[in-house]
This record gives structure tokens, sequence and C-alpha cells, in this order.
């Protein structure tokens, strides 16, 4: 009978001795990552380096602090995310359709749209009459209205040119919808080509813009006036004075 008591003691020190590692582990977690954690699901929206720093006790290394979160969370249900330079909580990508409500309605871009959203992108800052340019057809004001809605383009400023036109840009929510860190994740040429996206018969010389992620004006940029009215960005282009090569330019379908 002692014999067996004193096996059962032994059994019970062994148990104890194996759970201790996981309460110790628990216990040593470091506070900067619990501290991200906490800013990071608080927020209602992503937040950048910079602003998390001010947050966090001085002489912690922020980003090196994100980077074991970003490991820490790779296989969880959640992921921790960079959009846009900025910092969030998004749910993995193999799980996202348990998110998915029925009632969503999906709205898909004409082909208009999706080549002027691809100038924009690669050539911003531009202009309507240069937009028309490149693409060789009149851009609808309906194309424009479109992508202004969905908040992925937006008015930057006015070109020093006569007429002073609107100049267009991406915004943040371009790149969050579709997961981009910055423009210059964006395919460049040859991974164009890989997609079937570009003719590999291109002309000599051909090549992709590489886009810029500098919010700031150029020189050839003036601000916008406070309260500018954003239905001057549709009011009709005058037409490009030279026509694009190939031919004379048409309109869009």
């Amino acid at each position: 009978m002692q014999e067996g008591e004193a096996a059962m003691a032994s059994l019970a020190e062994v148990r104890v001795e194996e759970a201790e590692p996981m309460e110790n582990e628990s216990q040593a977690r470091p506070e900067e990552l619990r501290l991200l954690e906490a800013l990071l699901f608080a927020s209602s929206e992503p937040l950048d380096t910079a602003t998390l720093a001010k947050r966090m006790p001085e002489g912690v290394d922020v980003k090196a602090a994100l980077e074991q979160l970003q490991a820490d969370y790779a296989s969880r249900g959640v992921n921790l995310v960079r959009v846009a330079n900025k910092w969030t909580f998004r749910t993995a990508g193999d799980l996202s359709w348990l998110m998915t409500r029925e009632s969503h309605e999906t709205r898909r871009l004409s082909r208009a749209a999706i080549e002027v959203l691809a100038i924009i992108a690669y050539h911003q800052p531009v202009t309507r009459a240069e937009i028309e340019e490149i693409r060789g057809v009149v851009t609808s004001k309906g194309t424009l209205d479109v992508l202004l809605e969905t908040g992925w383009i937006k008015p930057r400023g006015r070109r020093k040119t006569p007429g002073r036109p609107l100049t267009f840009g991406t915004t943040e929510e371009f790149l969050s919808q579709f997961t981009l860190e910055q423009l210059g994740d964006l395919p460049g040429l040859e991974e164009l080509k890989g997609t079937g996206l570009l003719d590999s018969r291109l002309p000599t010389g051909f090549s992709v813009p590489t886009p810029s992620d500098d919010p700031a004006l150029r020189e050839d940029e003036d601000p916008l006036e406070p309260g500018e009215e954003l239905d001057l960005a549709l009011a009709p282009a005058v037409e490009p004075e030279t026509p694009p090569e190939g031919g004379e330019g048409g309109s869009e379908e």
C-alpha cells in the first residue's frame, strides 16, 4: 500500500513539473508584444510604426517587436499584416470565406475603368487629358465617377499648365483592396508578360513606369484650394492638343 502511495506521489510530481514550463512560458511573454497586441486590436484603423512607437515604453524596438508578433500570428486565425506601411490584424486569407455575407454585392469594373485605374496607378500624378492620350480614347465622366466612388483614386492637386487641370493619384484604400504594402509592389513589365496581360511582342523601347508612393506634390503641381468641390474633377476635359500616336482618338466603349 505504501509503495502504491509513493508511486502516485511520484507521478503527481512529474505531472506538476511538466505543467510548470507552460505556465512559465505564458508569464515570460514579452510585455512589448502584449502592448502592441492591445494597441492594434483596439484601433479601428491600421497604425503606422511611428504612431505605435509613441505609445510604447522608451527603448523598445517597435519594428523588431512587430516582426515577432507577425511571426507569432502567422499560423493563427487572424494574421498581422502591413498595408500601405501600416499594421493591422486581419482574418487569415484561407478563412476569409467565414466573414462573407450572402447580401454582399460585387460590382465588376468595366474594361474602361480598369484601364483608367491602371494608368493612374502607374503614371500618377496624371491628368484626365494625359489619361486620354495614353489610352487613345476619350474618358467618360462615368468612368472617373465609379473610381472616385470606390475611394481608390482621388484628386491630388492641379497641374501648373493652362486650365490648371486636376491631377489624380491612388489612395490607401487602393493598396488595401489589392493587398499591397506599397505601389512599388505592383507587377513590372516581366510579371505582366508572364501573366499574359501584355503581349510578349511589344514595340521596341516599351516600358512600364515605376510608380511612386511619395504623397508630396510635384514641382509642376499646385495644391487644391480649401473647400474645392469634387465636381470640378468630373467637368468635361479639353481634348489633348496632340493626338495619340497611330491615329486620332475615338470614344471609349
